[in-house]
């Protein structure tokens, strides 16, 4: 797992292989905006589906950003509440637009 402070956001580079030690490093991370990168051979189990909704929930009611980029995924598996795309330039441009309608709803 390689995390990077990103002006905005913390950018997470995720193996299958370090999954966990995301889940236990999610406390330290989560300060900030998150964008985590699956690598091409990550498969997306229902565990992982779940920590992230929860993830996505709790970034939510701190008002801050989720998203996850993971290129050839199914779309219509993944629960509408996870913000998910192929790429990391959507990614950047979902957290433009949450940050936007964070400001027009205060």
């Amino acid at each position: 797992m390689e995390v990077l402070e990103k002006n905005q956001y913390n950018l997470i580079k995720l193996q299958e292989s370090s999954f966990i030690e995301f889940e236990k490093r999610f406390g330290e991370i989560n300060s900030n905006h998150i964008i985590v990168i699956l690598s091409e051979d990550f498969n997306i189990r229902k565990k992982n589906i779940s920590f992230f909704l929860e993830v996505a929930k709790i970034q939510k009611i701190n008002n801050k950003s989720f998203i996850v980029v993971k290129n050839g995924i199914d779309i219509d598996k993944i629960p509408e509440l996870l913000n998910i795309t192929p790429t990391l330039g959507e990614a950047e441009d979902i957290l433009e637009m949450e940050a936007i309608e964070r400001d027009l709803f205060k």
